[in-house]
Order: structure tokens, then C-alpha cells, then sequence
């Protein structure tokens, strides 16, 4: 899995639809609306994503 900042994750979900909601110290906080439900993703700002915080937001 390459290795991703929280500001590139944040710019790939941006492009998916995802829209900014609130950010809170070091966490943001991301929503979509799709048909009925709404996904919120958390994503920390760090330099580097560790792999199971990667796949959490990806799940």
C-alpha cells in the first residue's frame, strides 16, 4: 500500500464526493450522502497514514 499523507488522503475522498464537515485538533471529519445512508470518514492529519488507519477509511 503506498504510503499517503492525511492532506492527500483528504484531496482523493474530496474528488469521491466526500465533503468537509468539521475538523476537531488533528482529525477531520468527511460526509456523503448516498441514497438513503451517509458515510463519514474520519482522517487524522498526520505525515504518514499507517496501513490499518488505511484501511479503516477505505472499509
Amino acid at each position: 500500500m503506498p504510503v499517503l499523507s492525511g492532506k492527500e488522503v483528504i484531496k482523493a475522498l474530496e474528488k469521491a464526493d466526500f465533503k468537509f464537515v468539521k475538523q476537531r485538533g488533528s482529525h477531520v471529519k468527511l460526509r456523503k450522502f448516498v441514497v438513503g445512508k451517509k458515510l463519514t470518514v474520519i482522517v487524522p492529519l498526520k505525515l504518514v497514514i499507517r496501513t490499518g488507519t488505511m484501511k479503516s477509511i477505505l472499509r
